[in-house]
């Protein structure tokens, strides 16, 4: 009884860093196909101002979800990972969403 401490046992993560991060490059990738997408849409209806803002305006959201995605799968690298910040969470969830809603403004 006294002063002797359990040695703490070592982090045993499994594979959740694995399909955290399998989860960020599947998102990634929807995300750049309908990036392409609303590109290809401007690009078969002829450019027109509307069409070529709401390009640029996917290409900047998906810019800035791999930008948080990018930062999120790099910190799971590491032994002990941080976790996703509430803005880091926002930010993505909030990119995704207008993404998938200009996507979807230009093919209709």
């Amino acid at each position: 009884m006294g002063g002797v401490t359990a040695a703490r046992p070592a982090r045993d993560p499994g594979l959740q860093p694995e399909r955290t991060r399998l989860a960020w490059r599947r998102t990634t990738l929807s995300c750049t196909v309908a990036a392409v997408l609303a590109a290809r849409a401007v690009l078969n209806q002829g450019p027109s101002t509307t069409g070529v803002l709401a390009c640029a305006l996917c290409l900047l959201l998906w810019l800035g979800f791999l930008a948080v995605a990018h930062r999120r799968m790099t910190a799971l690298t590491a032994a002990r990972p941080r976790r996703l910040t509430a803005g880091g969470a926002w930010a993505a969830a909030l990119c995704t969403l207008a993404l998938a809603l200009c996507a979807a403004a230009l093919v209709i």
